[in-house]
């Protein structure tokens, strides 16, 4: 006899799904209305961006492009906020990860076969010595590694700025337009996935990377272990646990992926390291890793639509007289409503019903 198989969906992953269906209907909400302020169709708007994001081969390949290091920042923030470490700094990270492979990309002659991971792994251990900084003085200080982090980014922007200035020779009254490493070879470079596009093959090593991590948290030990030092110290102390060599590898592990991010931009869409090279991209991953509730396999979904937003929106701006800041605006006010914790909203209010229902009963007796 064939035994059936039933899917039950939990009451909380049925109330997870109708969260982010109520949200996504309240930013399109709020999307229309600004749209119409600004005297502006929604629909046109709405199908510009359809047609920028998966309208041809080419909106397809801008999705992906913006889609990849979406999905990498995603993860680099999911090792850090699945273990209750609050690592901000995955911009600052990814940019010395960036810095360091494309000077590998330009001064070391290899095979392409060796060159490219090897870039990659510069970039990675790159972006990992600068995670140590908040890692060594939240252990050893304890200084808050968000705020540390966060300022951190400022450091790592205006510093891997400095050493192109100092690298290429430059002086500091030059253009900041003008200032970048030297053209990566072109062993040093990913394949083109999709012709005419930005859309490399770094599409699949983020796959990879998220697939690695979904499985490391779910199957393994030093995954158990990871998450219980994020979220107790004292608790894994006690647990037998090195919490010390665990909560560096965390930071580790996140400037490592932040690191290998960088990479992939370089030898991807960039072939050169530029100042500002990356508009919020580490920010980009915080805000998936928040909808995707840490989860890695998730992160790939929100990181694809977030691509999709991304590429639509400049289809959208091209097109018709809506400003695409309108969706960035629209993708914050996403994760704040994603955010909110309807249950416990809601029984904060029932409980206050139920004061003012005693009261009214208390002053009628």
């Amino acid at each position: 006899m064939k035994k059936k198989i039933n899917f039950k969906i939990s009451q909380t992953t049925r109330l997870e799904i109708l969260k982010y269906f109520v949200s996504a209907l309240l930013v399109m909400a709020i999307g229309s209305v600004i749209i119409l302020s600004q005297g502006n169709s929604p629909l046109e708007a709405l199908k510009a961006m359809i047609a920028g994001s998966v309208g041809s081969p080419s909106a397809i390949g801008t999705t992906i492009r913006w889609a990849t290091p979406s999905i990498i920042t995603g993860i680099a923030a999911v090792v850090a906020f699945k273990s209750g470490i609050w690592n901000c700094g995955i911009e600052g990270q990814m940019y010395f990860g960036a810095f360091a492979a494309a000077i590998a990309g330009s001064a070391i002659t290899l095979p392409r076969f060796l060159h490219i991971p090897v870039c990659l792994i510069i970039g990675g251990l790159a972006g990992m010595a600068f995670a140590f900084i908040p890692a060594i003085l939240k252990l050893k200080l304890n200084v808050n590694e968000l705020i540390c982090t966060l300022m951190l980014n400022y450091a790592a922007n205006l510093f891997t700025e400095y050493l192109v200035f100092k690298y290429m020779g430059f002086d500091a009254s030059e253009l900041a337009d003008a200032i970048a490493t030297p053209d990566m070879s072109q062993t040093a470079r990913l394949s083109v996935i999709i012709p005419k596009t930005s859309a490399t093959t770094a599409f699949f090593i983020a796959i990879g990377i998220a697939v690695i991590i979904y499985l490391l948290y779910r199957y393994t030990v030093k995954g158990y272990e990871l998450k219980q030092v994020g979220e107790n110290l004292r608790f894994s102390k006690y647990g037998g646990i090195n919490y010390k060599r665990t909560f560096i590898m965390i930071f580790l592990l996140s400037g490592f992926i932040s690191g290998v991010c960088g990479g992939t931009e370089m030898t991807g869409a960039f072939g050169k390291f530029r100042p500002a090279f990356a508009t919020n991209l580490g920010w980009d991953g915080v805000m998936i890793a928040s909808i995707a509730k840490n989860n890695p396999l998730a992160v790939i979904l929100i990181s694809i639509i977030w691509g999709m937003l991304k590429a639509g929106s400049f289809q959208m701006e091209r097109t018709t007289s809506t400003n695409r800041l309108v969706v960035m605006v629209l993708q914050s006010v996403f994760v704040l409503l994603v955010a909110i914790d309807y249950e416990a909203l809601f029984k904060h209010f029932k409980e206050k019903s139920q004061i003012r229902r005693l009261r009214i009963q208390k002053e009628e007796v």
